[in-house]
């Protein structure tokens, strides 16, 4: 069994899971990456080599039957233990309720709130007497946000899940709780970022004189993680820059000129009606 403690992080291979798994291997902690792509988790893991602690990669699907006892039981084969789980497997661009399908819904509902309860049951059969768990959720759950759709449902069943774990858990030593990221450039959001409504709804909004950064939100990951927040649980961290919690507008917001926005940002209101 390894002196060193163990994390199980998914998303691994690029953008906040990604530099996640750097920050705890920066502190010491040995890593099981999982993501999808076997290629995206290869070249990850090259990146990190030299790090105090090793990294290694899990290619599977978060979503399949099996993934929850695969990636634990690679924890376990490898390292002969399991500290850390983080949650962190996700997928963007939702849309409004009235343009949601049900495969669209199945598929946000699976990747982000079926498959963290999941794992969470899977690690909890191999913790040990102090653990963490911490799930990364999102603004879109704390406020409505514009065409949050599924994604702010699945995101908000997870901040449930985060509560319950922490009352059911916590007098086992099992830590929950949850970090809610702003909108932070990556692969995932880039595209989003591109529509100018969608831009400025979150940079005019946010009182911080800068966009957030993967590192931002990798950090309170690792502090939720620590001992250092050792007496913190139950907890919905929102990493935004203020975005959540203030009524901030930009200079260049008050003083704009009155302009309609893309139809995708919008109030676009009901559906049609039926005959």
């Amino acid at each position: 069994m390894s002196d060193q403690p163990v994390a199980l992080i998914t998303g691994a291979s690029s953008g906040i899971g990604l530099a996640t798994a750097r920050t705890f291997l920066e502190n010491g902690v040995h890593v099981v990456g999982v993501a999808r792509n076997p290629a995206k988790l290869d070249n990850a893991a090259e990146g990190l080599t030299g790090l105090p602690a090793r990294f290694v990669p899990v290619a599977l699907d978060v979503t399949a039957n099996d993934s929850p006892a695969r990636a634990v039981a690679q924890a376990i084969d490898t390292f002969g233990r399991l500290d850390h789980l983080v949650n962190n497997a996700g997928i963007g661009s939702p849309a409004p309720v009235h343009e949601t399908d049900d495969d669209t819904l199945d598929q946000f509902l699976n990747i982000m709130l079926r498959a963290p309860f999941r794992l969470a049951r899977e690690a909890l059969t191999a913790f040990g007497d102090t653990a963490t768990i911490v799930n990364v959720s999102s603004t879109y759950a704390i406020l409505g946000g514009l065409r949050g759709g599924a994604y702010s449902a699945a995101k908000a069943g997870l901040n449930g899940l985060t509560l319950h774990m922490a009352a059911q858990y916590g007098a086992a030593g099992i830590r929950s709780n949850a970090v809610a990221p702003g909108v932070i450039p990556t692969p995932m959001t880039e595209h989003r970022l591109e529509a100018e409504a969608f831009r400025r709804m979150n940079h005019d909004m946010t009182p911080a004189a800068r966009w957030g950064q993967v590192e931002d939100v990798a950090q309170a990951i690792w502090f939720l993680s620590s001992p250092a927040s050792g007496w913190i649980n139950g907890q919905v961290l929102a990493v935004d820059g203020g975005w959540t919690a203030t009524k901030y507008l930009s200079e260049e917001a008050l003083t704009a000129p009155r302009e309609s926005t893309s139809p995708d940002w919008t109030h676009s209101g009901r559906p049609p009606k039926r005959d």
